[in-house]
């Protein structure tokens, strides 16, 4: 059967549309072509029309025009649009003219590095010219740096290497840095939050460093569709770029469909597992061997997953499923990705490492498995199948969260609304100062010099006070500890220290894979179940102190889940707004967090069977939060009462922060304070899940209205009646809890006071 006799099954099937919310088919879409322009260098022509190129799309054409003409630009159309030949153009053209001429491309994973160069090889081959193109990262021998620095016309790199490898040592890249002409800068659209906000720093090293060699470089940014990218690129670069948005490549027909699973206890709310309908849907895939990929949204679900399908297929396909996630070590994610490429791998589980746009073949299907924190991400996951063409399948597949079932419910909120904005917050306290010692090891700063902010000479000068630099006779600004800066600051997190995972079972023992080390507290304590390839393994020690975890390979029918036990400080109020009885607060905490117990939760079935206590150090995190206090005088309730309310206005704000803040949930946590040491009153605490904030606390408390609204319109809109894992979470013993919690959400956006109050 191929995928379009499934589908036509599927839509006959009462059962599964039954659990349909929308199935929308977007038709195939022919292609919008321009003439070469006239310029095109010779060489690039018939290598071109070696590949079968004998016109570009409307929108190559148009980035063309725009970087022809000097401008900083961003081409951001959707997956599989030709987007690569927007900057390979321009950049060989000009290398073509002036062999002198040198590019940086920088990609976010090595995985898209690599592919992008394949990509480019295979347009260099057909040259006259000799154009060298080498990749710079992690994996490169220590023997091939030299030449990659001296000979290399373009080099391809990821934002680590750039920080820690290439910019503290730019007296060894002179040739690169004298005649840097271009940098191109893929996946904009990941450049986000956290890992955006190190990224924008990292390009003001960048550019001060090319302006000392006397290069001003053309900026090309290439993003999957978003809501703001010309001001996001313009964010990360410090200056304004323009946009191509408007695509003129071919589509083949999709067929979109939000898949809700069935209800199976309709008093508490509860439905199948999405997991497990995932499940079902690509085992059905699967088993007409239909390329599939499907996207989960933790590790434990990717090995979990992986190893239900490897376990409901054919002998003969089973060898043919894999997982891909990170924390695999460099070369088994190549043989994965190039497994993918040639056919030979059938079905991969990924988590959102294979969003973007490495090249992974003719995928026909694409399930993803709970809403991935952005409408713009879900598109995203959505675009790997189908992009060489043809029919092609994506399935949402929802959770019970709230957000998710509002998501089915507001199926044009998925389909049809804008993509959200892409925040950064470049000038976070702890990231700038973090890069500021980086900037000065490379360069030491003048008296007057700017660095992102007008407060940068104030900076300086707490850095000369705590001894990082030293102030010269003539103003100038040096680093003078002992250590080089770069080494200490991660981009990916604000957590600088991974743990490595060891299997102690080999001889001699070796490491299958790495995690951060706040993330380790509850996957990797001991006793904990450590999944990788659908092959568990137990935890034996946990070494913090040396970031080392042994593990040995177990068999076993459970894994495991851990607790944390919050307790939060307010370090300062930043703002406040009083309105009626509730306060509203934006401001710094300090969170410490203490990993408790762990609970075994049974394969299959997903019951709890068991737990045990977990003896680890608390963890402390100073970061950026919102906070609403109620006053107990308006509902004259218990503590119990109060807690459990609290607890389920929490569940669902929450989901509606992160449907507003365009982040996944997990980057957003909720406490609650039934009588709060600070206001003695009832509280709500919403915080980044990074140290110093990524501006996401700052935003709820701008857009507090807007996100009560959603989390009111998300409990209005669950078919429950006391509460369920859908809205505010199920209830424990029968109380209604879901009418507390709209008492509490409708006494903050005015609603009134609703039903069983």
């Amino acid at each position: 059967m191929n995928l379009e006799q499934l589908l036509d099954e599927w839509r006959r099937d009462p059962q599964f549309r039954n659990q349909v919310s929308a199935w929308r088919v977007v038709p195939a879409r022919i292609g919008r072509y321009e003439d070469f322009p006239a310029e095109l260098h010779p060489e690039l022509r018939a290598s071109l029309a070696a590949r079968g190129i004998e016109r570009l799309y409307a929108h190559q054409r148009e980035a063309w025009d725009l970087i022809q003409a000097g401008r900083d630009a961003v081409i951001a159309t959707p997956t599989a649009s030709g987007k690569t030949l927007c900057y390979n153009l321009p950049v060989l053209q000009a290398i073509l003219r002036d062999p002198s001429v040198r590019a940086l491309y920088v990609f976010p994973t090595k995985a898209l590095a690599q592919d992008q160069v394949a990509e480019l090889h295979d347009l260099v081959r057909n040259l006259k010219t000799s154009v060298h193109t080498f990749t710079y990262d992690g994996d490169t021998p220590v023997h091939a740096r030299q030449k990659i620095r001296e000979a290399g016309h373009i080099v391809v790199t990821n934002p680590d290497m750039l920080h820690a490898a290439i910019l503290p040592h730019h007296t060894k890249w002179l040739r690169l840095f004298k005649n840097l002409r271009y940098v191109v800068i893929d996946e904009a659209h990941i450049y986000r939050g956290v890992f955006g906000s190190h990224v924008a720093n990292v390009i003001r090293r960048l550019l001060r460093i090319a302006a000392f060699y006397g290069a001003r470089p053309q900026f090309i940014f290439c993003s999957a569709t978003i809501a703001n990218p010309g001001e996001l690129t313009s964010r990360l670069l410090g200056r304004e770029t323009a946009v191509v948005s408007e695509s003129g490549a071919p589509e083949g027909e999709k067929h979109v469909i939000l898949y809700n699973p069935p209800v199976v206890d309709p008093s508490l709310g509860l439905r199948q597992s999405a997991l497990r309908a995932a499940r079902r849907l690509g085992a059905r895939l699967l088993q007409h061997e239909i390329p599939t990929i499907l996207f989960a949204r933790t590790r434990n679900q990717v090995e979990l997953l992986a190893s239900y399908l490897r376990r409901d297929a054919r002998d003969r396909v089973q060898s043919r499923i894999v997982s891909y996630r990170g924390g695999y070590l460099p070369n088994e994610r190549r043989a994965i990705e190039r497994g993918l490429r040639e056919g030979q791998i059938l079905g991969v589980v990924s988590t959102n490492a294979l969003e973007l746009g490495v090249d992974i073949g003719s995928l026909q299907a694409a399930i993803t498995v709970g809403y991935p924190g952005s409408v713009a991400s879900t598109r995203q996951q959505m675009g790997r199948a189908g992009r060489r063409k043809g029919i092609s399948a994506a399935i949402f597949v929802a959770t019970s969260s709230a957000l998710d079932q509002w998501m089915v419910r507001h199926p044009e909120a998925l389909l049809d609304a804008s993509p959200e904005a892409a925040r950064i917050y470049p000038d976070n306290l702890l990231i700038l100062m973090d890069h500021l010692k980086c900037a000065a090891y490379e360069l030491p700063f003048s008296a007057d010099e700017r660095f992102g902010v007008e407060t940068t000479e104030e900076l300086l000068g707490y850095l000369v006070d705590t001894r990082v630099l030293h102030r010269a006779a003539d103003g100038r600004y040096f680093y003078m500890a002992d250590d080089m800066p770069a080494h200490a600051v991660s981009l990916r997190s604000a957590a600088q220290e991974n743990v490595v995972i060891v299997d102690q079972s080999a001889h001699p023992p070796v490491v299958i894979g790495e995690m951060d080390r706040f993330s380790a507290l509850t996957m990797l304590h001991e006793e904990a179940i450590y999944l990788h390839q659908s092959q568990m393994y137990q935890v034996e020690k946990l070494d913090l102190e040396n970031g080392k975890a042994f593990v040995r390979p177990v068999d076993c029918d459970y894994y495991t889940d851990a607790e944390l036990a919050v307790h939060l400080q307010v370090l300062e109020e930043n703002q406040h707004t009083d309105e009626g009885p509730l306060r509203h607060y934006a401001g710094d905490l300090a969170v410490h967090a203490t990993p408790t117990l762990f609970k075994k939760i049974k394969l299959e079935t997903h019951e709890n069977v068991g737990w045990g206590k977990i003896y680890l150090p608390e963890a402390e995190l100073h970061t950026s939060g919102y906070w609403v206090t109620f006053d107990r005088s308006g509902w004259s309730a218990s503590d119990d009462e109060w807690e459990a309310a609290l607890k389920g206005l929490g569940h669902v704000l929450k989901q509606a922060v992160a449907l507003h803040a365009m982040c996944a949930a997990s980057d957003v946590h909720v406490a609650v304070e039934v009588r709060d040491p600070q206001y003695a009153r009832p509280s709500v605490y919403v915080y980044d899940a990074y140290p110093g904030g990524v501006g996401i606390a700052e935003r709820v408390y701008r857009d507090r209205d807007q996100i009560f609204a959603t989390a009111f319109d998300m409990l209005q809109g669950c078919p429950c009646e006391c509460g369920c894992p859908s809205c505010v979470g199920p209830p424990t013993s029968g109380e209604p809890l879901r009418q507390w919690v709209e008492a509490l959400l409708g006494s903050v956006v005015g609603a009134g006071t609703p039903r069983g109050a």
